[in-house]
């Protein structure tokens, strides 16, 4: 038994090894930088090892993302759980964690909202992720805007914060061509969201 828990144990830390290695790789150099062998090698495993656990590079990408969704998810669920914080600025924290993945990891960032790949364990578990991930976030607009008018806002909220995140990270939205920073146009686009919702 012990010898069992061992061998589990060891398989999950070799995993967790891969993972962490996909993820510095893919932050350093963007997909084409990871490559099974290279994982193996950065996480310093035998070259066979990466092949018993992904059977392809597209899982363990995708296998990267879903963990980056539920890392989100559980972001957006504490703010949520927070009483002291309006709902408002709950939003606020909500759109604000994802962009701070788009600046920090612009290339985990666009592998996150890539339809996901590879073997139907790893597609299953990012959809998961992305389920969840999802469902939090139109659980903090549905605060704001009320449940029955989620599903028109969130979508205006998501491609506003996509595209605030993208002309930031390319360097498209510098304070001395717009005057206006990137939690600037945040803070106007929920107050706007939050006026609408209640102006009825």
């Amino acid at each position: 038994m012990i010898g069992m828990v061992s061998r589990v144990e060891s398989a999950a830390a070799t995993r967790r090894a891969l993972l962490d290695a996909a993820a510095a790789l893919l932050d350093s150099g963007g997909p084409g930088a990871v490559t099974l062998r290279a994982v193996g090698a950065r996480a310093g495993v035998t070259r066979g090892a990466p092949y018993r656990h992904f059977p392809d590079k597209d899982s363990l990408l995708t296998a990267v993302a879903a963990e980056a969704l539920d890392r989100l998810a559980d972001q957006v669920r504490a703010v949520r759980a927070d009483p002291r914080v309006s709902p408002a600025d709950k939003l606020h924290s909500g759109l604000s964690a994802l962009m701070t993945v788009g600046r920090r990891q612009p290339h985990l960032y666009r592998l996150m909202f890539t339809s996901p790949a590879g073997d139907p364990a790893a597609v299953h578990a990012a959809n998961q992720a992305g389920d969840r991930a999802m469902g939090e976030f139109l659980a903090i607009v549905g605060g704001v805007v009320g449940a029955e008018h989620t599903r028109r806002f969130a979508p205006l909220l998501l491609t506003s914060v996509h595209g605030i995140t993208d002309m930031e990270v390319n360097g498209h939205l510098s304070a001395d061509k717009w005057q206006i920073t990137a939690e600037e146009l945040v803070t106007t686009l929920v107050a706007m969201i939050d006026r609408q919702a209640h102006s009825g």
